[in-house]
């Protein structure tokens, strides 16, 4: 034998061991005896539980084995007030609240830097008080704001006349005195457009000051008044003269509270039974020392800088 022959012996030799071990020709090496890792691994379910199966060996498909249940997860904890719907509650803005949202609709008080100071009163006219307030402020040459209330400004149009031609301020003070923060809509609005005709029939002029009865308003009707073009004048001093008080209790209640740009409450006519004796005879004194203070003594529209009235063509009616 040649070396050429036994080199192609050899290698037919080494091609045949390679099949019979890689298992080419059909025949597999066998293997270790225990489970291979693949059937070591059991199947999960959807879940992600792990399951095992009953043995192939019984028969039949697998079935599977019931997995150990999962933990409960913990409960939420109430809400210690219950649920919003029951708690929840829309709180109304306070005067205060709604003066800071509305200060160029809602006033309180002038400017801080003008030595000036506004007297006001209420309730007007009677035949009483409001001719005795007129003559004292006649007597000393000051001029001051009036809020009319409708009804009394129909039953006495002679003194609504007489404070338009002394050169007083005139404002709307609602037809009958209601608290408006307890009217409806409709009764809010007649209560002020009804007195707004009243006085332009009596004065020519139609008066764009509103304080409300009370000092209460609420929110929707300081949006409607401003849609008319209505100031709503509250004030910062109040001499709580409707109390009955004295002539020294009304002043101290004024002048211990007055600062420039002050708007100070008074009252011009009363309630039944109310005796404004007091606010009368302290008048001259609250003038005199507000004078000896450099405190100049004005109107409500002088001290906000207002336009509050409008001339009309054809008074409703002129006494």
């Amino acid at each position: 034998m040649n070396h050429a022959t036994f080199k192609k012996g050899y290698m037919l030799v080494a091609a045949s061991i390679l099949l019979w071990t890689t298992g080419a020709c059909g025949y597999k090496p066998p293997q270790q005896a225990g489970p291979s890792p693949q059937s070591q691994q059991q199947p999960t379910t959807l879940d992600g539980n792990s399951t095992s199966y009953e043995s192939l060996s019984e028969g039949g498909p697998p079935k599977a084995l019931p997995s150990t249940p999962a933990t409960s997860p913990k409960p939420t904890p109430k809400l210690q007030e219950g649920k919003e719907n029951q708690e929840r509650e829309n709180v109304p803005l306070t005067l205060a609240d709604l003066h800071q949202k509305y200060r160029s609709t809602f006033l309180f008080n002038g400017p801080s830097d003008v030595r000036q100071a506004a007297l006001t009163f209420d309730d007007v006219p009677d035949t009483v008080y409001t001719n005795q307030i007129l003559d004292v402020l006649k007597q000393y040459g000051v001029k001051a704001t009036f809020f009319v209330v409708g009804n009394r400004a129909e039953a006495h149009p002679e003194v609504v006349t007489r404070i338009m031609k002394e050169g007083h301020a005139i404002g709307n003070h609602s037809y009958s005195h209601p608290n408006l923060a307890k009217t409806d809509d409709d009764k809010f609005r007649d209560e002020v457009l009804r007195t707004e005709q009243i006085l332009a029939g009596i004065t020519g002029y139609t008066h764009k000051l509103f304080r409300p009865p009370y000092g209460n308003v609420t929110e929707p009707q300081i949006l409607w008044l401003a849609s008319q073009n209505y100031h709503i004048i509250n004030w910062n001093v109040d001499s709580l003269d409707w109390k009955g008080l004295t002539a020294e209790q009304v002043t101290a209640n004024v002048l211990g509270h007055v600062v420039p740009g002050a708007v100070i409450l008074q009252h011009g006519a009363g309630g039944e039974g109310e005796d404004l004796t007091g606010t009368v005879q302290a008048l001259p004194i609250i003038i005199e020392k507000l004078i000896a203070s450099h405190i100049q003594l004005v109107t409500v529209p002088e001290i906000f800088k207002l336009n509050e009235s409008t001339k009309v063509n054809s008074p409703i009616r002129n006494p």
